[in-house]
């Protein structure tokens, strides 16, 4: 049997679901790093949105 999603795609959704914790706490984090906690959130977001858009699943079993 195949498997739905790639190892990109679980990468990408650990880093966006780090990306959400670092989201709630961002408030604290900025405190402590300013300007610098706004582009780790971005960079962290980004990449694991380009993760996730990377892996393209399972081939289509459909006739073109």
């Amino acid at each position: 049997m195949q498997e739905k999603h790639g190892p990109e795609f679980w990468i990408g959704n650990a880093l966006l679901g780090l990306s959400l914790i670092m989201l709630i706490f961002l408030g604290a984090l900025w405190e402590a790093l300013g300007v610098w906690a706004m582009m780790l959130w971005m960079v962290l977001a980004g990449v694991g949105m380009y993760f996730v858009t990377r892996d393209k699943g399972p081939g289509s079993n459909l006739p073109d």
